[in-house]
């Protein structure tokens, strides 16, 4: 862990770094990861991949990216080295969108049912955890964190800190939206069942372009590092499109965090960070797709 004089030598014209994970809850699907850093000119997204080898690919000038995102164990220590080397500084937060605790996951946490009180009525409730999923993968992240010197934040953030946050609440308070955004590729037929898959596609490119845009108002650079994505992209494609765009969501959670524009539902032993309602008279409202 690193000495509060070599942290502050280190930082080179960037004042604060998070990274934001996206993290699956199995060994067979692909995480995305997101590097944010905070310099003179407010907060740009430095780095986005669509797996942990990506991201780690992107610090290497020796490495190639995998062709095909994959999924893997993580290695925290590795995501924190990439991460120092392509911030130029240290990181102060991890963002992981994956169930965390201080006490092992049997089953849903008073987090989860915190959160499904407040947004279950916005279709945002969240996914009841066991101890099988996310199970290891969980375990393996809130440890390795520790042991780089990141504990689990659940009431207050003092950097360096790992917290637990969720991106479906997340936008629906970015977007002013009165639900959950139907964003997810795999879930476009329930959307809109009512039209085909060429215009379901659409729907789901025209959301997308309308987080980005929303995004890009908060982290500058969004919109260069997730160009349009093509009507021909493959599922593959959109899944790791997809994926990246949540390790940012993640990111700006952690964000909001850092700046005090977000509270945590939950106890002692675990929380989802949630950043609180933008100020209406200064941010746009998205309109959901009909």
């Amino acid at each position: 862990m690193m000495k509060e004089e070599e942290w502050e030598t280190m930082r080179m014209g960037v004042r604060a770094a998070v990274i934001g994970i996206d993290a699956a809850w199995t060994l067979t699907q692909p995480t995305g990861v997101a590097l944010t850093v905070l310099t003179d000119k407010g907060w740009q997204l430095r780095a986005a991949a669509a797996s942990y080898q990506r991201f780690l690919a992107l610090a290497d000038e020796h490495a190639i990216g995998e062709p095909r995102p994959l999924g893997r164990m993580p290695d925290m220590r590795a995501l924190l080295q990439a991460g120092r080397k392509l911030a130029a500084s240290p990181i102060d937060v991890i963002a992981i969108d994956i169930p965390l605790s201080k006490s092992p996951i049997l089953g849903r946490r008073q987090s989860d049912d915190a959160v499904s009180r407040t947004y279950g009525g916005r279709k945002s409730s969240t996914h009841s955890p066991s101890e099988q999923r996310p199970g290891i993968i969980s375990d393996t992240l809130r440890a390795q964190a520790e042991r780089e010197g990141y504990a689990l934040a659940t009431a207050s953030i003092s950097p360096p800190a790992l917290i637990e946050v969720y991106p479906h609440p997340a936008l629906i308070e970015l977007a002013r939206s009165t639900e959950r955004l139907p964003y997810k590729a795999q879930k476009i037929r329930k959307y809109w069942p009512s039209i085909n898959t060429q215009q379901r596609k659409e729907k789901l490119l025209t959301q997308w372009l309308d987080i980005v845009d929303l995004l890009e108002t908060e982290i500058s650079g969004v919109k260069h590092m997730l160009p349009p994505i093509e009507i021909k992209a493959s599922a593959v494609e959109l899944k790791a499109f997809e994926d990246m765009l949540d390790a940012i969501v993640c990111c700006w959670v952690a964000i909001c965090a850092l700046d005090g524009r977000a509270i945590t539902f939950g106890d002692e032993t675990s929380a989802i960070w949630i950043p609180t309602p933008l100020d209406a008279a200064t941010n746009a409202t998205l309109v959901l797709p009909s």
